[in-house]
């Protein structure tokens, strides 16, 4: 059983509230998903993440695929039985990571092209270590180099096998740096890919238009928009918008991959339902706490002296037991306990912005 109920839609702009139901429960929108990518958030058992207010989780498909194989899950009875998590699970499509190994890997670049490059990806142009043809991508193995193909079919099947509630069709992730012929042709493939099992756009606003046209019209219960987000955080927001004023109203929308807390309010003001971003645990594990303060570097030496709990505004277990003091300790010591109690508040943190998010929807504030 898979639902999405709009409850209130914003009259000051495209932010609506939402449940989407799944099998396994109800996700209340607009919501922070965290990223399990190999089947578990990083340092946290999974009781930890629902005790820090997590409705649902994402997985994913390239790397479960690699380790320990979709078809061992699937004998396990599914990622649910697996890992041992009982709410929503997502796993993604692997067209991100295959972009990751491919022009990502060979320009240095992300989703956001953060400054100017004279570099340009064209027609007919292949990554150095990747071969992207009209029935997917070939690439070697990083664990062992062996010759692997993802495609469209490919991408469902090993996502069937997983079994999470919410998948996501294969796409071709394109670089910040395709020009427009790469980025029309990259589009026109994807969306023969969508009718064998959604989305590459790019920052034309047109190619954007049309493929949410298309795929919009196609029978999927929601939509994923993904791929490269353009320079900056507010061209972002502009792309989010462009193709949710013409995707169905009815369906939900999740943006993979984009999700700080400054970005929470225009992801939401655009009109998207779900969006996932791994900066939680990774900014954690590396000694960055969100805070209503900001964001501290709990690894400078003066938090040392700091007898204080790390935001006095958060109702987390880390902020009601311990001192800033002690964290900052086994964070510049490496211990593993600092940087478990670190993505225990950062994750609270997170959805405790979402959840705020969704009562500023209800009063009509956002």
């Amino acid at each position: 059983m898979f639902e999405f109920k709009i409850l209130k839609l914003s009259g000051k702009s495209r932010a609506r509230l939402g449940v989407i139901s799944t099998p396994h429960g109800e996700i209340e929108t607009p919501a922070f998903i965290p990223v399990a990518t190999r089947a578990t958030v990083r340092t946290l058992s999974q009781d930890e993440v629902e005790t820090v207010g997590s409705q649902a989780l994402i997985c994913n498909t390239y790397h479960l695929k690699i380790a320990p194989g979709d078809k061992l899950i699937h004998k396990s009875g599914g990622l649910h039985t697996f890992m041992q998590w009982k709410k929503p699970l997502m796993t993604d499509s692997g067209g991100f990571q295959v972009y990751s190994l491919g022009f990502g890997k060979d320009h240095g670049l992300g989703k956001f092209l953060k400054k100017p490059n004279e570099r340009k990806v064209e027609k007919d142009m292949q990554p150095v270590n990747m071969r992207i043809t009209e029935d997917g991508a070939h690439f070697l193995s990083p664990i062992d180099g062996e010759k692997m193909f993802l495609g469209p079919k490919e991408s469902i099947r090993i996502q069937e096998n997983l079994g999470a509630d919410i998948m996501y069709a294969f796409d071709e992730c394109i670089s910040p740096l395709a020009n427009k012929e790469y980025v029309r042709l990259s589009l026109e493939k994807t969306h023969r890919w969508a009718h064998q099992c959604l989305d590459a756009n790019g920052s034309h606003r047109d190619l954007r238009e049309e493929s949410a046209r298309v795929i919009g019209a196609m029978e999927f219960d929601g939509f994923g928009i993904g791929g490269e987000y353009g320079y900056d955080k507010r061209m972002m927001s502009k792309l989010m918008a462009w193709v949710n004023d013409i995707l169905p109203m009815g369906k939900p929308r999740h943006a993979l991959g984009i999700g700080h807390p400054d970005d929470f309010v225009p992801i939401a003001q655009s009109g998207i339902d779900t969006f996932d971003c791994i900066a939680p645990t990774h900014y954690a594990r590396r000694g960055t706490l969100f805070t209503s303060e900001g964001k501290l570097d709990m690894t400078k030496p003066r938090y040392l002296k700091e007898r204080k709990s790390i935001d006095k505004k958060c109702s987390c277990d880390v902020c009601a037991t311990y001192t800033r003091s002690y964290v900052s300790h086994l964070l510049r010591a490496h211990e593993l306990t600092g940087m478990k109690l670190a993505s225990m508040h950062n994750l609270h943190f997170f959805n405790e912005q979402a959840a705020s998010l969704r009562k500023r929807i209800k009063k009509g504030e956002i």
